[in-house]
């Protein structure tokens, strides 16, 4: 699955641009792989953009704004349906991606894959010794043993652990 947002390099708009920063930000920072495909220079992908738009997002007058989000051909939404998503902390969700996990050694406490793309393992494993083999753990044993080893701040739920920063 390939995120590709459709940027124009060449905006007159500063609030455009602005947008499309924030987005292409957004995802370098969290490691999410995604092409940026210019408007501007390539008519054939604006008028593709154009096409693939849903109509009730459209708006009633011109054509629609950069930035735009697809996940291969299916239409994610624009800068404000990602500002929205991002509020929510539903960013994957709003991709059609699944949320990456975190693995996690009790020995070391040391996260080693943060924030992995495209990830489709969502349980949550812990070591506690180097070595052995890696067994799911129920997360509030988890969120305890993060907690007194790593001393980082986690957020637990019944399902799956995210590790938010680490002192």
């Amino acid at each position: 699955m390939v995120i590709r947002v459709y940027v124009a390099s060449s905006s007159g708009s500063v609030a455009v641009k602005k947008q499309q920063q924030a987005v292409v930000g957004f995802l370098e920072a969290n490691r999410i792989m995604f092409q940026e495909v210019d408007i501007t220079i390539q008519e054939d992908q604006r008028l593709w953009m154009y096409r693939n738009i849903p109509r009730d997002k459209q708006p009633e007058t011109g054509n629609p704004l950069p930035p735009q989000i697809f996940n291969q051909d299916q239409y994610c939404g624009d800068y404000e349906d990602f500002f929205q998503s991002k509020e929510n902390n539903t960013v994957f969700a709003f991709l059609g991606l699944t949320q990456p996990s975190v693995k996690v050694s009790l020995k070391h406490g040391t996260q080693q894959n943060p924030t992995e793309p495209n990830r489709t393992d969502s349980s949550v494993k812990v070591s506690p010794k180097q070595g052995t083999q890696q067994n799911p753990v129920e997360p509030s044993r988890t969120w305890l043993a993060l907690g007194v080893q790593a001393y980082g701040f986690c957020k637990a739920s019944r399902d799956n652990l995210t590790v938010i920063g680490a002192i």
